[in-house]
């Protein structure tokens, strides 16, 4: 098994900016593709920004120019570091690790959230 706990989230104004981080336990060597995922209230599941073991990546549009991921692979850790926030960027962000090595590899394991609040 693997567990996964973000950390970084907070309270931010609008413009400013957050790096949210992923420390992954357990039987990290069956980690591929790690990812960030958010969800709104009232809003499903997406995804934000996957990066694979090879540092290959993809960005939902909606972040692509003011998101970062990066990885650390030997220590199977994961983070994404968020400029120029918008109100629109508040959710709970969510650590995400897959066995698979694609960036479209289902998520296998989750971290319990880190909320992010953008304020006007």
């Amino acid at each position: 098994q693997v567990q996964l706990v973000e950390s970084g989230g907070g309270l931010v104004q609008a413009g400013g900016s957050l790096r949210l981080s992923c420390a992954s336990s357990g039987n990290i060597f069956s980690i591929n593709t790690m990812g960030w995922y958010r969800q709104a209230p009232g809003k499903q599941r997406e995804s934000v920004a996957r990066i694979t073991s090879g540092g290959l990546t993809t960005y939902a549009d909606s972040v692509k120019g003011r998101f970062t991921i990066s990885r650390d692979n030997a220590k199977r850790t994961v983070s994404l570091q968020m400029n120029s926030l918008e109100p629109e960027d508040t959710a709970v962000y969510y650590c995400g690790a897959s066995r698979g090595g694609s960036v479209f590899s289902k998520v296998d394991y989750w971290g319990q959230g880190t909320q992010v609040t953008v304020s006007l």
